[in-house]
């Protein structure tokens, strides 16, 4: 069960829009194939209430309704009005799954709080709605008052309730307590459905589910990119892969989405991935060191069960002063050069020589590299952006004016757009359909400044484009819009060159 659009959005400063919401959902249950998703809480919000609305509108058309969860409250029969006017047919109520959250938080007996959970039961049933209950602080309720945690279902044990849910709501738990506490639940109550729900405040999130799994439970709980409050929870395609490959469980979520489904996410909720996480990160499935390259080319002696493929992904060779001639040798290949041995290691020595001026060099950057080091024509410079003039004025639009030279010709175009960049873009996107020339998607822009405070530091802005594939330009300068210029000018020679003429 996946989580992103309720535990997800409690994620410091996260907030999805109507139509992101809807989209995550779409994508988690008909493309990746959770088998529920978790999409709101009740009595949030209005923009919630549309929300959840919108989603269980399409869920109705396609048949999910019942993949559908939204968390309630134990509050009389408000969250399940809430509820029942969005159209929902499951509710996670909120339980207490401690002695010391009922009696300090609710200051209510274990009694009391059983008749009203009862009570809530029994107006779910009327509405039409199934029940899961969530033990909430169940890791503390095992370790500190076990008592109270089989008082509580005991007495539930034969209501109308589909699943218990067990999380570890502060993410305290080691895999050791995790096995040992699932298990007493599974061996306790066999007839019981129970979910896992880790957090991952020790960085054990994941380790948690595979012993949760291994005790017995039959459902975990996951958000993309491991979005959820404080540290987070279980990240789906981190418990993707160890179901598959260290339990070999199966399960219905289809691999190759993963990537797609944490891109969306990451662009919707501002969190940007790490670069190392695994199977979602950036440089997860690139090679750095050139004995690996070298391994790789000699019966993939470096891989692992972890094919990129198997993600969506495609495996990289970095470039830096680690990578050696077998690294760049493979890069050379993806964009059709072939150097003799001795170029190649003039080469080699360039771009060691550039790592250890902590200049980041890609594959986009190799024909520049070749071009400059062997004084050869691997790439040739047909666009020039000879001058520009960009304004920002309070309550007006920014506005560019731009000179560029295209194989010696002279072109001039004026435009407006929402910020300088876009100002600036929009004369380029100007002179090039005037010219009908193509122009790249812009998929993601980065500006990295350096800490400490400087007002003259280098701001280093890396831009990632499409057209017919994924590349990176990057520029550097002490102004950004500058810096992000350099990378666009580098951008619109490589497609002349590399999309154009290889």
């Amino acid at each position: 069960m996946d989580t992103t659009l309720r535990d997800g959005e409690q994620t410091t400063g996260v907030s999805f829009s109507e139509n992101e919401k809807l989209s995550v959902a779409k994508i988690l249950l008909d493309e990746v194939k959770v088998d529920r998703i978790e999409v709101a809480s009740a009595r949030v919000s209005e923009g919630e209430f549309r929300s959840a609305r919108t989603i269980m509108e399409w869920a109705a058309q396609r048949g999910h309704t019942d993949k559908i969860e939204i968390l309630g409250f134990v509050d009389g029969t408000v969250s399940l009005d809430w509820i029942s006017n969005v159209g929902g047919k499951v509710i996670n109520l909120l339980c207490k799954g401690s002695y010391k959250h009922v009696t300090e938080q609710l200051k209510k007996t274990p009694e009391e709080h059983v008749a009203d959970i009862r009570k809530s039961l029994a107006y779910a049933k009327e509405k039409g709605i199934r029940v899961n209950i969530y033990l909430e602080d169940w890791s503390n309720g095992m370790r500190n008052s076990s008592d109270y945690v089989y008082y509580m279902v005991d007495q539930l044990r034969n209501e109308s309730i589909d699943r218990f849910m067990l999380p570890d709501t502060l993410g305290i738990l080691s895999p050791e307590e995790t096995f040992a506490f699932c298990t007493e639940m599974v061996t306790r109550y066999p007839e019981l459905n129970f979910d896992f729900h880790a957090h991952n405040d020790y960085d054990l999130a994941s380790a948690n589910v595979y012993q949760a799994l291994k005790s017995g439970i039959d459902t975990v709980h996951t958000t993309v990119n491991g979005l959820g409050e404080r540290a987070g929870n279980a990240t789906l395609s981190s418990v993707i892969a160890l179901i598959v490959d260290h339990l070999k469980f199966s399960t219905s979520v289809v691999e190759s989405k993963l990537n797609k489904v944490s891109k969306i996410v990451e662009t919707f909720s501002g969190i940007r991935i790490p670069a190392n996480k695994p199977l979602i990160g950036e440089y997860v499935f690139t090679q750095c060191s050139g004995i690996h390259a070298d391994g790789d080319n000699k019966n993939n002696l470096y891989f692992n069960d972890l094919i990129p493929e198997r993600f969506g992904r495609k495996r990289l060779y970095a470039l830096g002063k680690t990578s050696g001639k077998a690294n760049i040798k493979k890069n050379l290949e993806e964009l059709g050069l072939s150097l003799d041995m001795e170029s190649l290691k003039k080469v080699t020595d360039r771009i060691i020589e550039l790592s250890d001026q902590k200049e980041m060099v890609t594959i986009d950057d190799l024909p520049y590299i070749v071009s400059d080091v062997l004084k050869s024509e691997a790439i040739e410079k047909h666009i020039k952006i000879n001058n520009y003039m960009l304004s920002h004025a309070k309550g007006l639009l920014p506005n560019a004016t731009i000179s560029i030279r295209i194989d010696g010709v002279r072109h001039e175009q004026t435009a407006s757009g929402d910020g300088i960049y876009d100002a600036f873009m929009n004369a380029i996107k100007k002179i090039y359909f005037d010219l009908n020339k193509p122009l790249p998607i812009l998929i993601d822009y980065v500006v990295s400044i350096p800490p400490g405070g400087r007002t003259d530091a280098l701001v280093e802005t890396v831009i990632t484009w499409k057209f017919n594939r994924e590349f990176k330009t990057r520029g550097l300068d002490t102004d950004q819009t500058s810096a992000a210029i350099i990378a666009t000018e580098k951008m619109l020679n490589l497609i002349e060159n590399e999309f154009n003429n290889y």
